[in-house]
């Protein structure tokens, strides 16, 4: 009877060890920017001059050109800073990037539309895991293992700057 007791108790010890949280931390170099490159679907998070991290990215939809109003499927280009975290999103894990920002309301008030929102990088959720490689509304997705490591080492006030 001790023996299965000691058994049991080494199994659940095991099962516990295995439910490794989303939440990891970091303590290496400070990720002081972040450079998004949309023609080859690269990110990368630098430190000064030094890429920290690569990673292959999915875009919105429509990757081609930069967003300007709501739904058009495209990823913003420009100059943005991760703005807030969400623990709880729907895609596993997410950073939002500032948009819209003052020229992107400015262009979209002028075609007399709303330039959109919610922009983020996050993981993405089982419903998505099949699908090509532009599949969200003007976001930028990365593996969830990935946006683990991502959001474990990029702080609120990280620039980011998005290319086409």
């Amino acid at each position: 009877m001790r023996r299965f007791a000691v058994a049991l108790l080494i199994l659940s010890l095991v099962g516990l060890a295995g439910c490794a949280s989303k939440f990891k931390t970091y303590n290496g170099p400070e990720v002081t920017r972040i450079l998004v490159y949309k023609d080859s679907r690269k990110m990368y998070l630098m430190h000064q001059d030094d890429v920290l991290e690569t990673y292959d990215i999915g875009l919105g939809f429509a990757p081609e050109g930069d967003k300007t109003i709501l739904g058009d499927g495209r990823t913003p280009e420009g100059d943005y800073i991760i703005d807030r975290r969400n623990p709880n999103s729907a895609f596993h894990l997410s950073l939002g990037i500032s948009y819209p920002n003052a020229a992107d309301r400015a262009y979209a008030s002028s075609q007399g539309k709303d330039p959109g929102g919610d922009i983020f990088i996050h993981g993405r959720p089982w419903k998505n895991r099949k699908g090509g490689p532009d599949w969200t509304a003007g976001c930028i997705a990365v593996t969830n293992s990935e946006m683990e490591d991502i959001y474990a080492m990029v702080r609120n006030g990280t620039p980011i700057s998005i290319y086409p």
